[in-house]
């Protein structure tokens, strides 16, 4: 570690997660990673979503880091939503997707006062992309505010590109065109850029609009990825943003003891010392690890595909199902589901410790939804993955995935699977479809064997893109002493 100045030991870093799972982990993630360093970081989380965390950041705090949490009252009911609706993925109904920003935005002068009390001054904040605000309280502090974004820089490019492209206006949703300006040939169509490039809704544009506004104005964007992963692409967002990129990732990999693998946002919902002997039970290489994410739900239809497909193949997998329809529960109470794949397949309604199963060296390949945390926790594990992209940037991770650093295996997805409206989307791909993409994730042939060794070759970049002296790491520090440097030049 390097030997950081008196007055680098003296920065105060707020750091202002969104409250939602993917994008509230790696910000805490960030916030060690920072105190590791000598930063004192004060993090904003409202009580619900503290709790999440608090194993982790106790831990931290026992180890001497200097975090603290203050609490923010989430205004649910000043805004329309139901009482401790705190957390992105409490909410009932997508529709109340535009209450939640806008109960966000009447944090800001809670945030305010607070950042005016709070001992020593802070000399920087790192706010998520949602907080558009942030950089407004930054410049009346006069202090650096930095972009916190849940994507990879790959991602970013595209929609930077997109949204400065002309040509999208008039597109047929489902014809495939080529993204302009990047590296390598990338084609999606218009209906995977939903929420993405194209909101789907006034309140959506107005929100993009504030979140670009706020960037140009900010002093730089702080990114989860690792330059060894997507040089091209990093360089690139450089010069489309004109501001500081910092990536410092996979931040995960700060995990380094089974509680803070095992205990990572909400607790759990299977014991994980019987996930691991069941893991410890199986071959090396062998296991399907399937898992959607937070906020991610497939209409019934569609759930019932993948479960039989996962049934046909015969091959031992963990699937978690975070979220589980009336309808859905009932197939598989009557099918009697969980008995006929007991033994091979390891069930875990709810949450699952999904940083602790990647790792494990009975896993072959990964099911995901493409969220970057995933995505990137997937590639740090070495595993090859199997593409199911839902919505917003996951159809851009899914492309990254696929066919730019080529350890993806797509499944078929074309139409977004929007959170709260997934009823209203039929089958997109059948059991035999998702059986050959198992199937070619798992093949011994030249084909599979390549998208593996290209997988372990970008799991042992990540690690040491994080050990001292590497990109990372380096990055880190680079950060902190970018702040320092603008302290002393104001």
């Amino acid at each position: 570690m390097a030997v950081l100045t008196q007055q680098q030991q003296q920065l105060h870093f707020i750091l202002i997660p969104f409250m939602a799972q993917g994008h509230m982990l790696p910000m805490i993630d960030i916030a060690r990673l920072l105190a590791l360093r000598g930063v004192k970081i004060t993090i904003l989380l409202t009580p619900h979503n503290a709790a999440r965390v608090e194993p982790v950041i106790s831990r931290a705090q026992d180890s001497g880091l200097s975090i603290q949490v203050i609490h923010l009252i989430f205004p649910c009911a000043e805004a329309g939503l139901p009482a401790g609706c705190e957390n992105f993925d409490l909410l009932p109904s997508y529709d109340m997707a535009a209450k939640f920003f806008d109960a966000t935005k009447m944090l800001r002068p809670q945030v305010e006062e607070l950042l005016g009390e709070v001992k020593p001054s802070p000399n920087c904040i790192i706010a998520d992309m949602c907080f558009p605000w942030a950089t407004d309280i930054a410049l009346k502090l006069h202090i650096p505010r930095i972009v916190f974004h849940g994507m990879c820089c790959f991602s970013l490019v595209c929609e930077h590109n997109l949204r400065n492209w002309d040509r999208l206006e008039g597109m047929e949703s489902d014809f495939y065109f080529e993204v302009p300006g990047l590296p390598d040939k990338i084609e999606m169509t218009k209906a995977q850029l939903t929420n993405m490039a194209t909101p789907h809704s006034k309140e959506w544009g107005e929100l993009f609009e504030q979140i670009k506004d706020a960037e140009n104005n900010a002093y730089g964007i702080l990114v989860n990825s690792f330059e060894e992963l997507e040089p091209e692409y990093i360089k690139e967002l450089e010069r489309a943003k004109g501001i500081h990129v910092w990536t410092v990732g996979p931040v995960s990999l700060c995990n380094k003891v089974e509680p803070d693998k095992g205990e990572r946002g909400n607790k759990a919902s299977i014991d994980v010392h019987h996930c691991i002997q069941w893991l410890d039970s199986k071959p090396t290489r062998s296991v399907l690890f399937v898992c959607l994410g937070s906020l991610s739900r497939l209409p019934t239809p569609q759930m019932v595909e993948l479960g039989l497909a996962l049934e046909s193949s015969k091959r031992p997998f963990i699937w978690v199902i975070r979220h589980v329809s009336t309808e859905f529960g009932k197939w598989l109470q009557e099918e009697k589901y969980e008995e006929r794949v007991k033994g091979r397949g390891l069930i875990i309604h709810g949450w699952s410790p999904q940083v602790l199963i990647l790792s494990h060296p009975s896993l072959g390949a990964f099911v995901t939804h493409c969220g970057w945390n995933s995505t990137l926790e997937g590639i740090t594990s070495g595993l090859p993955l199997v593409t199911l992209p839902l919505f917003a940037e996951q159809f851009s991770n899914e492309k990254f995935a696929v066919n730019v650093i080529k350890t993806g295996v797509r499944l078929g997805m074309e139409i977004p699977v929007l959170f709260g409206m997934e009823e209203t989307v039929g089958v997109q791909v059948n059991r035999d479809e998702i059986m050959l993409a198992v199937e070619k994730v798992f093949d011994e042939g030249e084909e599979g064997d390549m998208r593996r060794r290209r997988a372990k070759v970008l799991q042992e970049r990540a690690w040491r893109a994080v050990e001292e002296g590497g990109s990372s790491s380096i990055n880190i520090a680079k950060l902190i002493q970018d702040v320092a440097g603008w302290r002393e030049a104001c």
